[in-house]
This record gives C-alpha cells, sequence and structure tokens, in this order.
C-alpha cells in the first residue's frame, strides 16, 4: 500500500497516510478538521524482499552444476579465442590491470 501525503490547507499541518489505491483522499486534518490536499509524493525506493531478485537465481541446477564442472577442470567451453569467460584457466586468458 502506498503512502500519500497531505497538508491541510487552514494549519498546513504535514502529515502521512498509508492507504490503498482503491480509498478515496482525506478531506479533513486530524488536527482541525480543516479541508486537506493531497501532494505530489516525491516517491519511494523499491525494497525488495525474498529470493528471485538476482539472474543467478534462476539458474536451473543442470547450468549450475556444469558450470562448476568447467570452472573445476579448467577448460573453457567458448568456441573461440576471442571468446573468453571469466573462469576460464587458460594461459590465453586476458587478464585485467587494476
Amino acid at each position: 500500500m502506498p503512502t500519500y501525503e497531505y497538508e491541510c490547507t487552514k494549519c498546513h499541518n504535514k502529515f502521512e497516510v498509508l492507504q490503498s489505491m482503491k480509498d478515496e483522499p482525506l478531506k479533513q486534518c486530524p488536527k482541525c478538521n480543516g479541508p486537506v490536499r493531497r501532494l505530489i509524493g516525491k516517491g519511494a525506493g523499491i525494497i525488495f524482499k525474498g529470493s528471485g531478485f538476482y539472474a543467478t537465481d534462476y539458474r536451473s541446477s543442470n547450468y549450475t552444476k556444469r558450470q562448476q564442472e568447467e570452472n573445476s577442470s579448467g577448460t573453457c567451453s567458448k568456441k573461440s579465442d576471442s571468446d573468453q569467460c571469466s573462469g576460464c584457466k587458460s594461459s590465453s586468458a586476458k587478464k585485467i590491470k587494476k
């Protein structure tokens, strides 16, 4: 549920209310019962909870198993020398200078 920010036009009290998108906007200030207007919010950051938000979370068990075998054996499954994988241990792998 989104949080909406309101401001009273009478006493200038600013307050936030957690409301459903289906709810009607508030009309009265909880402090002085004056009329309120809904402000345009600055938005909020998205909060990701739980698993499933990384590309590796969706990898199949076969893919993971094959990748571990390739990394441990030191061989690269790439077809050409110009395509280098990050787990390649061959002497033709490009080294990154820091």
